[in-house]
């Protein structure tokens, strides 16, 4: 039997590797402990805090203006096919789709991509029928326009036009695309409210819609807005991550500027080297790489543990006469 023999089997755990672990570990103990916090809030009749978001709370207010006006809703889950950024996008129509269903306001989803047009119809049907007026679901409310980024462009422009839509929705990855949309629908005076996750084009949506999602305000939208105990747990224990991280930056700068001296470079007469401290013949100038953070971020390999794990290989899938 073959055997494989590691050249590097994973001495990371064996000298500094533990930190990863231990990181990873309370990140996830931060979201469970928010989890059960939220859950225990909840069946008091309360709620953990998250921070108000101006952008999600104008939601109201765009569909009533909608519903005044009897103009449609239009909403854009972004031009990628569909993944996680669609998912959230769709969840945030819902929420909309929900509240503009109550009212019969009309709706308009025009989606890029073949795949998300059917999810979003699906999507969009169970919202009216969960609510009991499955009767007032159009199906040309949903519409595939186009895969084509310009030619999508042109056909939902000229929707906005013929519409005139009262309040614009555009949540989800966005291009050259964005400013056509947004400059189009403040045209016809819609309420815009926009957020991509591609950072270049936010601040075409800053400078053209009335509300804006900024960074991890698009993802924290479905906690925000259904308030669920699971979503809002995992997001106040992902902040409390965040804080965690930025301590740990903190106190590693702070490490390191001792480490190598403040106003003078210290000096060491110990470096460390495959996982072993070795007293070096004559001290010398602490470097970068002789500082406690580049060690705990930088683990090293122990020769003497080389050959101490062994593998087996897999079988062969051809047997000895070839067949």
């Amino acid at each position: 039997m073959n055997i494989l023999i590691a050249a590097d089997w994973g001495n990371q755990y064996t000298d500094t590797g533990w930190f990863g672990i231990f990181v990873t570990l309370t990140v996830c103990t931060f979201i469970l402990v928010n989890i059960f916090r939220s859950n225990q809030r909840t069946a008091k009749g309360g709620q953990l805090y998250v921070r108000r978001i101006q952008g999600l709370n104008a939601i109201d207010e765009a569909v009533g203006r909608a519903t005044e006006m009897g103009r449609p809703i239009l909403m854009i889950p972004g031009i990628s096919s569909l993944g996680p950024v669609v998912v959230q996008a769709l969840n945030i129509f819902s929420y909309i789709t929900r509240i503009a269903g109550k009212f019969a306001t009309p709706i308009l989803l025009c989606c890029a991509d073949a795949a998300t047009y059917t999810v979003a119809q699906e999507t969009i049907r169970d919202v009216y029928q969960t609510e009991g007026i499955g009767d007032k679901f159009d199906q040309d409310s949903v519409r595939f326009i186009s895969d084509r980024q310009f030619a999508f462009a042109a056909g939902v422009s000229g929707l906005i036009l013929r519409d005139q839509v009262a309040a614009a929705f555009f949540m989800g990855d966005f291009y050259a695309e964005s400013l056509i949309f947004a400059e189009t629908a403040n045209s016809v005076g819609a309420i815009q409210i926009a957020s991509s996750t591609q950072t270049t084009q936010t601040p075409f949506f800053i400078a053209s819609c009335d509300y804006v999602l900024i960074g991890d305000e698009f993802y924290a939208a479905s906690a925000y807005l259904t308030r669920q105990p699971v979503l809002t747990g995992s997001l106040v224990g992902q902040d409390w991550s965040k804080i965690m991280v930025a301590l740990l930056v903190i106190c590693g700068a702070l490490w390191t500027s001792f480490d190598l001296g403040i106003f003078h470079r210290n000096k060491t007469s110990i470096v460390k080297k495959d996982s072993q401290w070795q007293i070096l013949p004559a001290p010398r100038r602490v470097k970068d790489s002789d500082t406690f953070m580049s060690h705990l971020f930088n683990p090293q390999s122990d020769p003497a543990l080389q050959n101490t794990i062994h593998r087996e290989t897999l079988p062969s899938l051809t047997t000895e006469s070839g067949q």
